[in-house]
């Protein structure tokens, strides 16, 4: 039997039960036991596999407790991910998102990565669909054919409940973050979530990284808003000031729905995993307000 055909069902596990509650905490874990350690479902090659260390499955399904416990997603949510790769995020959602009435849309720079996500996951849960967009990015695709500043996803506005960016600004310039924010911005409908992983320089991360604590060489006194921990490959790792990055979300109508989770990149006590995570909600913005000439996001 293929590995394929034995891949578990939409709905093959609870999904629904209030994870706030001590039974559905119980069934979230249970889910993400189950997706974490399960062989029948699909991890991409290893010459695919470009998204950081750790194991593939693992860190899809950790992050699917994020998803829910820190950004309240829900199983009838209509999910965007931008920067999706081979689906290691996606994967866990089959599981969790009600297929009849949740779905979700990735979409990624990288072709190889979008096609075998296409091969291995759409073609078991047709719910759960990826998007290439050749969108030019020195690290992971240096012959796009246009900007990312030039992108506009192939989406109508305010059709997203819930939007990951999971370790993509930690490989964007500043120009590029803010197209993305925008976008995202024109494509959650008011109420909307935001999650987003990353490297925030604030006071106590300058405060850790000056006294060698931290894990990437960021320079903490750096003329910013960008930080970057290799010049030769500026794009490999990426940090924002808190202030601009907040600011940058600020004007795309996305504004903080609880603080900030920072991680433990730093070297700063007390951090919750490894990059920062911050969840936004899509508010309305007066006429007068977003981008110059008035025009919303």
């Amino acid at each position: 039997m293929s590995a394929l055909a034995s891949m578990p069902a939409p709905a093959a596990t609870l999904r629904t039960a209030d994870s706030r509650t001590s039974a559905g905490a119980r069934d979230l874990d249970a889910l993400i036991r189950f997706v974490a350690s399960n062989r029948f479902m699909p991890a991409p090659p290893d010459g695919l596999h470009n998204v950081g260390d750790g194991d593939w499955r693992a860190i899809g399904a950790e992050f699917l407790g994020h998803f829910v416990r820190l950004g309240g997603l829900a199983p009838d949510d209509r999910v965007l991910e931008i920067g999706c790769g081979t689906g290691r995020m996606a994967l866990p959602l089959t599981q969790y998102l009600d297929p009849g009435r949740g779905s979700y849309e990735g979409v990624d720079v990288v072709a190889a990565g979008i096609a075998w996500a296409q091969r291995a996951i759409t073609a078991r849960y047709p719910a759960v669909r990826f998007h290439h967009v050749d969108a030019a990015n020195s690290l992971y695709n240096p012959a796009g054919a246009q900007r990312v500043e030039d992108v506009r996803l192939p989406y109508a506005d305010a059709s997203f409940d819930f939007a990951i960016m999971t370790s993509l600004i930690t490989h964007l310039e500043p120009a590029q973050v803010d197209a993305y924010v925008m976008e995202i911005g024109r494509l959650l409908r008011i109420g909307g979530r935001c999650f987003v992983s990353l490297f925030l320089l604030d006071d106590a991360a300058r405060a850790a990284l000056r006294a060698g604590a931290g894990r990437i060489a960021f320079d903490p006194d750096g003329a910013g808003p960008a930080f970057y921990a290799d010049p030769e490959r500026p794009l490999a790792a990426v940090a924002y000031e808190q202030r601009h990055l907040l600011g940058c979300f600020a004007r795309a109508g996305l504004f903080l729905a609880r603080p900030i989770a920072y991680g433990g990149w730093s070297g700063r006590s007390g951090g919750f995993g490894f990059q920062d995570i911050c969840v936004f909600a899509r508010r309305d913005l007066p006429r007068d307000a977003g981008l110059p000439g008035g025009r919303q996001p």
